[in-house]
């Protein structure tokens, strides 16, 4: 039967990216800081994974620079949903938005929370402010989500606003940015590992072919 839900259809795509064996949470730890195989090995991991994926080359990478460049705004918690849509919009791959996502987290967040916020301010969202001072994020964005919850709009306007507001204007260029620096290199990277795998395929069948060609050629007459 032709068919099927089409969360059955991506199934093994996400079954590509789950380890055989689990990580001690130190080892997790210890790699997202310095992988144990290299930054070098890492990139090349991530590209194989990445160009297995269904999808054409465009496709795969906008996908990818979607939730790289959602990563760079300030809507924490909907970076997911977010880079889902825009992937739809634009027919892009949605498995290669959510993993783009991985590019926002609990290590680069602080250093993105920090640009974006100083840039808002510093394209003039609010003369006032001279950058960041004493802005504590992690209580930001949890008393954020409080306000959401309890629809306090005299605390968004009074307090969170303040920060939101440039971080909103300091993101909407790094997320262009972003996008655009992913997007090219991996457009660039897919398409030569995909070139790669299909000449070495050639190459095995060329060999298999050789090989039977020989053994005819040597098969002992009657």
């Amino acid at each position: 039967m032709g068919g099927g839900h089409p969360w059955v259809r991506m199934e093994p795509a996400f079954l590509m990216f789950r380890r055989r064996h689990k990580l001690h949470p130190m080892d997790m730890v210890r790699n997202l800081i310095w992988p144990r195989i290299g930054w070098r090995r890492v990139w090349f991991y991530w590209m194989a994974r990445m160009g297995r994926l269904p999808g054409s080359d465009y496709s795969l990478s906008a996908g990818f620079a979607f939730g790289a460049a959602m990563s760079f705004t300030p809507f924490v918690g909907l970076h997911f949903v977010l880079a889902a849509l825009a992937a739809w919009i634009f027919r892009a791959n949605i498995v290669a938005s959510a993993i783009g996502t991985a590019v926002g987290n609990p290590w680069t967040f602080p250093f993105i929370w920090i640009w974006i916020y100083n840039l808002g301010v510093w394209l003039g969202f609010d003369r006032t402010r001279e950058g960041l001072s004493d802005v504590d994020f992690a209580s930001f964005f949890g008393n954020l989500l409080k306000t959401f919850l309890r629809f306090d709009l005299n605390y968004l306007a009074e307090s969170a606003w303040p920060i939101l507001g440039p971080m909103l204007l300091g993101s909407i260029p790094t997320a262009i940015v972003a996008w655009l620096v992913f997007f090219l290199a991996w457009r660039w990277s897919i398409s030569a590992y995909r070139k790669a795998q299909l000449h070495r395929r050639h190459a095995r069948q060329r060999k298999n072919m050789k090989g039977e060609g020989d053994g005819s050629l040597s098969a002992p007459r009657r």
